[in-house]
């Protein structure tokens, strides 16, 4: 089945982390990268590799970004769709090579590994994502400060994964979630109590940072890989603290 899917990978200065994700996309005839302008390296690297088919759209949001992506000519059954630091795992090319999809199967869910510095988490936060599809089927739709895939019809689940491995300097991955977090408070100050799911209602409640620390240590069990686990349960909080204080900034500007 490989040769009926096609890589489509968003990236904005991706140089650390984009030769990694290629590279284990070796196996794919074509592979669509559409770039927000990136300033440092990601398009002379992407440009290294032959099956990648290289454009750029300036960046608006990421669900409109992602409909111009897979939007572009796909000549194959399925789309897998990738930010730049998913690297697909040997054993996810291992199973998509001997899949056989039923007819009625429309898009699969894929579970992630996540790693920091390169060493693997025995647990996260990071969720299965509908990252299989059939071409033509998904549409995305923005939410909060990241996007979701809606693909109509059945959906399976794969056992093998896929890494999230993202490389960038602290000071970029702070820099993403400030913003993201103030992304985050608008969408709680718009969307119905009822209709957010259990995490946001935490964090509509501004309990989320008492709870992610523990619950990341203790329940997901990356305390047991040490400094490097510990780094991963500090980042979730301080993501849900950058949303608490974004959400306070929103309070004060409506009152003003």
């Amino acid at each position: 089945m490989l040769d009926s899917i096609t890589p489509v990978i968003l990236t904005y200065n991706e140089a650390p982390n984009i030769e990694r994700t290629l590279s284990a996309l070796s196996w794919a005839r074509r592979i669509i990268v559409l770039d927000s302008f990136s300033d440092d390296e990601t398009e002379t690297i992407c440009r290294r590799f032959d099956n990648v088919h290289f454009t750029q759209r300036e960046f608006d949001q990421h669900a409109t970004q992602w409909n111009a992506a897979i939007a572009q000519q796909i000549d194959t059954e399925w789309t897998l769709a990738l930010d730049a630091d998913h690297v697909v795992s040997s054993a996810l090319i291992a199973t998509l090579s001997k899949l056989k999809p039923a007819r009625e199967t429309q898009g699969y869910w894929i579970p992630f590994i996540y790693k920091i510095n390169g060493q693997a988490l025995r647990g996260s936060l990071y969720p299965p994502l509908v990252s299989l599809y059939r071409s033509g089927r998904g549409i995305y739709m923005q939410d909060g400060h990241t996007q979701r895939v809606e693909v109509p019809g059945q959906l399976d689940k794969l056992s093998a994964h896929i890494y999230h491995d993202d490389r960038k300097a602290v000071s970029r991955w702070r820099q993403s979630q400030k913003k993201y977090a103030a992304q985050e408070a608008h969408k709680l100050a718009t969307a119905p109590f009822k209709q957010l799911k259990l995490q946001d209602k935490f964090r509509y409640l501004g309990i989320a940072p008492l709870i992610v620390l523990p619950y990341t240590l203790f329940v997901k069990g990356v305390v047991i890989d040490g400094a490097t686990g510990v780094q991963y349960a500090w980042q979730r909080f301080m993501a849900e603290l950058y949303l608490q204080q974004a959400r306070l900034t929103l309070l004060y500007k409506k009152t003003d």
